[in-house]
């Protein structure tokens, strides 16, 4: 089959996904996954491309401008291919599998993930984005699509053994490490790990591009309040005021942006993600609970400002991420120049944002500036009146408003929701916020009424349509979030529906071994059944699930809890023994459940469930910015 006529809609027009849309008018015959692709590639002889991405990736918009919509590529896809499309946030389980295979194949991964796979969904060459031509050391697209379709033509059988081989490779890495006994000796080398890999110029951990893995950061929060070690509240705060001062926070509309691309946290990949917001935004707030500094706190209320505004839907539920593109160009909504402020501020006005904001005739991002405060020498949130510097933010802010948007991806999943539900409800006891948990609880009886409609919980709702059996982490972080609420409100009915979700996850994930599977038993679609212990972007689904079974035994009271948290304890050991510092937070679990004083820890936690028990002076009416630390207190949560 040659290209599609031109705007011509292809099989992807019929789905919900934002990515898959984006798509929808290629001249390549996309397939959404499912038996009908592979049930054409077994009938055609044909192997199949698997391309995977998401709405909001820069490279993947490059991709398929460059590829996926030039004819001549289309044609060759479509002849020689059969052609599939997945957004790997609707389908994780999918990216999953063949992110692996494309470490084993490539020694790399990354997005748009590019696999061809046999007929039977056998991985047999992989790569990320390949340029249309060679260049960057990489092989041109057409020459790989021609190279490849001329060796299944020559040497299938040679093609199929191997794709045989890199699952069975596939496979085997998804095996659980032999399991170990608890021991928290493992928190101790865990930090010395992450001290060794500390900068302590930036913050944050390791050489460029620097991620803000929170889950780093709430691990160190537990620590110091387990030993009292100020080296490890250090490294926190030093990392949280770097990024908040960097050009990775949006300091005219707020929010996070996903990671920096140098190791100041000046240039961000400029895409939002809500799991990214979430996740810091717990990571201010337990700071501010842990210093009593109420810029930390200050810092969490702008995330969920921001979220509330731009990143929540109508009836309440949390859309998925925001582009770093507006009119093909990346990160152009969030730059400036000096002139573009003066007119908008006045010069006067100006000449003093722009000094605080290092906006700068030269810039700092192709010729234009990005807003930071990086060498302001002032404290948390930069020098200047306070009142005077908000003025201005907030009319900058008006006039972006009036540039072209990037594109908001306005998908509902069940995970990243879950997130936000626990980071909201989290922000309503450390701030004495209740607006936070009302807007948690709305989310939530979003989710459990429109994503349950036959009590399996499913993964992403849009336009009125949900969809795909849930994963491990959606179960998990969506439980997350409901126990996070039941200590906002003190309602009881938020721990019975936690522990039910927990009861139906150990059903459909757990193995009798220990951990977790990362699909369901009644997955069906995959060539094996993939599971991951360690943290990625976001904690792992096997860590937030034991560590909310250590706060259902201790909320509820019930042995079988207790014996499941026992049960997958070893088995999460084992894997963390190793590579600790890529497993945080299951140390997080690991530091509960080796707590020195358990009936302490108890009285604590039951009695710090609503919010008119957990108002603090310094963090809930926004204390010093700039305030020395007090002494360790506070109950430490698995979760939290």
């Amino acid at each position: 089959m040659s290209s599609l006529g031109p705007g011509k809609p292809n099989r992807l027009a019929g789905e919900k996904s934002p990515y898959l849309l984006q798509h929808a008018h290629n001249p390549v015959d996309w397939y959404p996954w499912g038996e009908e692709a592979f049930a054409r590639a077994r009938e055609k002889n044909k192997p199949v491309f698997l391309s995977c991405g998401y709405a909001t990736c820069h490279w993947c918009h490059v991709m398929a401008r460059e590829s996926f919509e030039d004819p001549g590529v289309a044609a060759l896809l479509n002849e020689r291919f059969v052609p599939v499309k997945v957004d790997r946030e609707e389908r994780p389980d999918v990216d999953m599998v063949y992110m692996a295979a494309c470490q084993l194949i490539s020694g790399s991964g990354g997005w748009p993930l590019s696999v061809f796979l046999t007929p039977e969904k056998a991985p047999f060459y992989a790569g990320t984005y390949f340029p249309p031509q060679n260049r960057w050391g990489r092989p041109g697209f057409a020459q790989v699509l021609q190279l490849l379709a001329r060796n299944w033509s020559e040497r299938r059988e040679e093609i199929e053994k191997a794709g045989r081989e890199v699952l069975h490779a596939i496979e085997s890495r998804f095996l659980p490490a032999a399991p170990r006994e608890p021991d928290p000796r493992l928190l101790d080398r865990a930090f010395a790990e992450l001290a060794v890999h500390f900068d302590p110029v930036w913050g944050g951990f390791g050489p460029a591009p620097k991620f803000p893995a929170p889950q780093n950061l709430l691990f160190l929060l537990r620590y110091f309040r387990r030993n009292g070690e100020p080296k490890a509240l250090a490294m926190v705060e030093k990392t949280l005021q770097a990024m908040y001062r960097g050009g990775i926070f949006d300091h005219i509309g707020f929010g996070f942006a996903r990671y920096s691309t140098d190791e100041r946290w000046l240039v961000p990949h400029f895409e939002k993600m809500l799991y990214g917001n979430a996740l810091l935004a717990m990571a201010y707030l337990e700071a501010a609970d842990a210093t009593g500094n109420g810029g930390y706190g200050t810092a969490a209320r702008r995330i969920f400002a921001y979220v509330l505004r731009d990143m929540t839907g109508p009836e309440g539920a949390f859309f998925a991420a925001v582009d770093a593109d507006s009119e093909g160009e990346e990160g152009k909504f969030y730059l400036w120049t000096p002139g573009e402020v003066e007119e908008v501020l006045g010069r006067e006005q100006a000449a003093l944002f722009n000094r605080a904001f290092d906006i700068n005739p030269q810039g700092n991002f192709e010729g234009r500036s990005i807003p930071n405060l990086i060498k302001s020498p002032a404290g948390l949130f930069g020098d200047g009146d306070p009142e005077q510097m908000e003025n201005a933010r907030a009319m900058l802010f008006a006039a972006r408003g009036r540039r072209v948007p990037p594109g908001t991806d306005d998908k509902i999943l069940t995970a990243w929701n879950g997130l936000m539900i626990a980071a909201l409800a989290l922000g309503a006891r450390i701030l004495g916020e209740e607006v936070y948990a009302f807007r948690a609880s709305r989310a939530a009886g979003f989710l459990l009424e429109r994503l349950r409609p036959d009590g399996r919980l499913l993964a992403r709702y849009r336009e009125g349509q949900a969809a795909h059996p849930a994963y491990l982490d959606d179960y998990a972080f969506l439980a997350w979030g409901l126990l996070e609420l039941h200590q906002a409100t003190g309602e009881e009915d938020y721990l019975r529906k936690a522990a039910n979700l927990t009861r139906q996850m150990e059903d459909l994930f757990g193995d009798p071994e220990g951990g977790y599977y990362f699909t369901g038993r009644d997955a069906k679609d995959l060539p094996l059944r993939p599971r991951e212990a360690c943290d990625g972007a976001m904690p792992s689904g096997n860590a937030v699930a034991l560590a909310n079974l250590l706060r259902l035994e201790y909320l509820t009271g019930n042995r079988k809890f207790q014996e499941a948290a026992r049960r997958h304890l070893p088995a999460l050991m084992g894997e963390a023994a190793a590579t600790p510092t890529v497993h945080t937070f299951f140390l997080c679990a690991l530091d509960w459940a080796t707590g020195q004083d358990r009936r302490k820890q108890k009285e604590e936690i039951g009695s710090e469930k609503s919010l008119a028990g957990r108002r603090r002076p310094g963090a809930a009416r926004g204390g010093p910015e700039d305030s020395p630390p007090p002494a360790p207190r506070g109950v430490r949560h698995p979760g939290r």
